[in-house]
């Protein structure tokens, strides 16, 4: 369960739809994502603040707790078997883990070109591009591009393989509550779904509100979600001894 207190709270930011953001999360601090208008899209990349070379990995956060998608009590694994952090509430139930981000490509033949120079803060940008501006700002590039995290977006796998975007799973206010676990770099873009089927670009804002929230106790509903959750955190917490 959430522990969202107001007098913990330490900032807050907006992100604009089709921006991009990074910043320093600290164990023991949370960080709330609002879905400021419906139909946002965040796509998220972690790492290990202190040595980069670790860092986020899907393959491993999906089979460890035998799931395709992120919500509460599920963590976010890195490549070194650690908890980089955990999902500790959520109010819609579903985060996709494995479509991946716009390119340059796919948003000039979908939305059109509309660059800096001619159209200012209404650019129409990728969501690569926008991680990439981001992880530029640390030294990081194209090789530490892995497989992301689009939270507030949906995507169903049918029998014969298709993916299907869910239009309208994520509603005006709706929040998610990520705990840190390690002291992560966070990177992150408010570029649309690749998958997202409206023609416009349009993508909505997301505030960011960190607070503190304390390191993960003995009863803690991620750590206890299954036995390689407790495994992680004993590796994470041995990481800060």
């Amino acid at each position: 369960m959430s522990t969202f207190d107001t007098s913990q709270v330490l900032w807050e930011e907006v992100i604009p739809g089709g921006n991009h953001w990074s910043g320093l999360l600290r164990r023991g601090n949370a960080l709330r994502l609002t879905d400021l208008e419906g139909g946002a899209n965040c796509a998220a990349l972690f790492y290990n603040a202190e040595e980069k070379l670790e860092r986020y990995n899907m393959p491993d956060t999906l089979k460890a707790q035998h799931t395709s998608f992120l919500t509460t009590g599920r963590v976010c694994y890195s490549d070194m078997g650690r908890v980089l952090c955990s999902i500790i509430d959520d109010s819609i139930g579903w985060h996709d883990t494995f479509c991946g981000i716009s390119d340059a490509a796919l948003v000039a033949k979908k939305y059109g070109v509309a660059d800096f120079q001619t159209h200012r803060n209404d650019m129409v940008r990728s969501g690569k591009d926008g991680l990439l501006i981001e992880l530029g700002k640390y030294g990081l590039g194209k090789r530490e591009l892995v497989p992301n995290v689009n939270f507030f977006s949906k995507v169903i796998a049918e029998e014969d393989g298709k993916l299907n975007f869910v239009s309208n799973h994520s509603s005006l206010g709706s929040t998610v509550d990520i705990r840190f676990d390690m002291n992560v770099l966070v990177v992150l873009s408010t570029a649309p779904h690749p998958l997202d089927p409206r023609p416009e670009y349009k993508p909505a804002a997301v505030k960011l509100t960190a607070w503190h929230c304390g390191v993960a106790a003995a009863d803690d509903v991620c750590r206890n979600a299954c036995p390689q959750n407790q495994r992680g955190f004993i590796n994470t917490e041995r990481f800060y001894a």
